[in-house]
């Protein structure tokens, strides 16, 4: 298999950010705010200190861009993107649905993710051209006959502007409203790569947010794409969509009718 070497790295980068982060579950430890008031913990620091540490020992030619301590340069064409802990908010409220994201992304396209939930002890693994894995069995998404009938999630209205809202809502009233989802961050990616949700739609991501999504999704047979139907990669402009079943495209893009 392609990129073994970088696979098993990535799985020991999970392992250390767990050890980091599960000790400080439920703490009540201390969290500051950032420049944009998003909060931030010791657990988000320090594991991806851990992380960082591991990457530069074995491949010292990789980009790093971590979501608390930015980039580091490199010269092999590929970054490593890391997120320690998606879903701060979740973690400080002691909700166990944040998780670790980790990607390898090859000249702008994601093609290695793994999405870790480090308390239930849950791993999704992704990477370009395999089946997508949680915890070592192979995993499908789940068909959508009918937008109707569609299990829509977001982490959360207040995280899309007024314009990008609207569009949002336009695709919610399309879908089946008992059963949408609010919350979550990655925690519902990877609910739909295991077939428990249909669509997940959201704005203003970085690239570090979504980055190790997409090997996950697509590996387990769904896609994403940006709002107007387009494949993510590095230069994607954060509008992210992601469906179980890849029939559906045409009509979520039709039904949020949006043209960035």
């Amino acid at each position: 298999m392609a990129l073994e070497a970088e696979l098993a790295l990535a799985h020991r980068l999970a392992d250390a950010a767990r050890e980091v982060i599960r000790p400080l579950f439920r703490t009540g430890l201390g969290s500051e705010r950032k420049a944009d008031r998003s909060p931030v913990t010791e657990a988000d620091r320090a594991a991806e200190e851990v992380m960082r540490r591991l990457i530069a020992a074995e491949f010292p030619r990789d980009a790093v861009h971590g979501e608390e301590f930015g980039a580091t340069a490199g010269n092999s064409g590929r970054t490593w993107l890391l997120d320690p802990i998606d879903g701060t908010t979740a973690f400080m409220a002691g909700r166990p649905i944040f998780g670790t994201l980790i990607a390898l992304v090859q000249e702008g396209w994601p093609v290695l993710g793994i999405i870790d939930q480090a308390i239930l002890g849950e791993r999704w693994v992704g990477v370009t051209g395999t089946p997508t894995t949680f915890n070592g069995n192979t995993i499908r998404t789940r068909a959508c006959p009918s937008l109707a009938d569609a299990a829509l999630a977001t982490t959360g209205p207040h995280y899309f502007d007024d314009h990008d809202g609207e569009h949002f809502m336009a695709l919610a009233a399309k879908t089946d409203h008992k059963r949408m989802v609010m919350g979550g961050d990655c925690y519902n990616y990877a609910m739909l790569a295991l077939g428990q949700i249909d669509i997940v739609c959201e704005a203003n991501l970085k690239l570090h947010d979504f980055a190790a999504l997409v090997p996950v999704v697509e590996g387990a047979g769904g896609v994403m794409c940006d709002w107007n139907g387009e494949p993510l990669h590095a230069a994607s402009d954060g509008h992210v969509l992601a469906l179980g079943d890849p029939a559906r495209v045409e009509d979520v893009v039709e039904a949020l009718a949006c043209h960035h």
